[in-house]
């Protein structure tokens, strides 16, 4: 055992966690979640993703790294008409697909088929609007939020994982001793609140689809090709259907879609950790002792974002998704066959468009593929 080990999965855990917990705040806000279901979300998925890492990584001798989805939250955080009750339904289906997913091989190999420039066009789509709104914070408080956007892009020159974390960090302190906030409320233990789903047509189709491609194409995949950079060689089917059946057990609890992470796995899976990868799937059990931690306190970090000011929020969400962003971008125009079809997807995406009350990262979807299919018959 290496020091080394569990300060990598610490340092990750810290990351993941910090890192996007505005964002899981912002797709509660979006569904309408009261500040006991949405410290409610935070420990159920805090909760199931530390004992998916407990699990896979003694199963396998692998350091099996799991996050929560941040395109997924992404996505429902710019989605809008739906109540909480429509998206528990849509996280009980999204699990059932992953369990699904993992059981019969077909399925992954189906995903892992939609062309990776639609399916970054659709993620780009989903996470500009949280660039713009980063953006547009300037105005409402320019002496808080130019100072730590300016910290953020120097930082990231040296860290770039911890970048978003400082400024979430100095971003708090620097609201409170400027009286921005009020006062820090009282520590409490973390606690779940069991919420009755609806299903309908709309929220699954406009929900729990995209949660589903955005989490299969946008994260797992990512993980299980972060895994097989370090030299490791995953059984997919097992990975994907532990994660499902953890994401459809917490469901009940506001808990959203879990997965296989990229940039938090990368963090525990490189020589730094350990040299021999035989090793370094100790990161995991130490990767679930932050994140059962994180489990008993998430109402008092839940409540803590409650007081801070919405436009801090509304950044540091923005820069948490701006490398998401540029990746997306990359991948989306990289191919000049489809660059059309991705834009395309990008652009409905991004436009926010409900019909027939489906939402528009699937319209996204579809106008990507049928884009794509017309341009392939014109070939022919």
């Amino acid at each position: 055992m290496r020091i080394s080990i569990p300060i990598s999965a610490f340092v990750a855990a810290i990351v993941g966690f910090g890192g996007t917990l505005a964002v899981v705040i912002a797709a509660a806000k979006a569904v309408g979640a009261t500040q006991a279901e949405t410290a409610s979300w935070v420990t159920a998925l805090c909760l199931a993703m530390a004992i998916e890492c407990l699990w896979l990584s003694w199963r396998t001798k692998m350091p099996i790294i799991t996050a929560w989805s941040t395109p997924g939250l992404a996505l429902m955080a710019a989605s809008t008409g739906f109540t909480m009750a429509d998206a528990v339904g849509a996280f009980i289906v999204t699990g059932i697909l992953l369990i699904a997913t993992g059981l019969f091989k077909p399925l992954t190999q189906l995903i892992a088929k939609i062309p990776a420039s639609v399916a970054s066009g659709m993620l780009a789509g989903i996470v500009v609007t949280f660039a713009l709104n980063a953006v547009k914070t300037i105005p409402v408080d320019p002496w808080l939020i130019l100072p730590l956007i300016a910290a953020f892009f120097v930082i990231r020159l040296f860290n770039p994982a911890l970048s978003v974390l400082a400024v979430l960090i100095g971003g708090g302190i620097a609201a409170f001793l400027t009286g921005r906030v009020g006062g820090l409320p009282a520590p409490e233990l973390s606690t779940l609140t069991l919420i009755a789903p609806h299903f309908s047509a709309a929220a699954i189709i406009g929900l729990a689809l995209p949660l589903y491609l955005v989490t299969m194409a946008s994260q797992n995949l990512s993980g299980l090709a972060v895994l097989r950079a370090a030299g490791y060689h995953p059984e997919p089917g097992q990975l994907i259907g532990v994660t499902g059946l953890f994401s459809l057990l917490s469901a009940p609890f506001s808990g959203s879609t879990t997965n296989l992470a990229a940039i938090s796995a990368a963090i525990c899976t490189g020589p730094d950790v350990h040299p021999d990868p035989a090793e370094r799937w100790k990161t995991g059990p130490f990767y679930a002792l932050a994140y059962l931690i994180f489990a008993l306190f998430g109402a008092s970090l839940v409540a803590i974002f409650a007081v801070l000011p919405q436009s801090l929020i509304v950044l540091v969400a923005g820069l948490a998704l701006m490398g998401s962003l540029a990746n997306a971008l990359s991948i989306a125009l990289k191919d000049e066959d489809q660059r059309m079809a991705a834009t395309v997807t990008f652009v409905v995406t991004a436009s926010g468009l409900t019909l027939f009350g489906v939402g528009a990262a699937f319209w996204g979807l579809v106008a990507g593929l049928v884009v794509l299919f017309l341009e392939a018959l014109k070939k022919r």
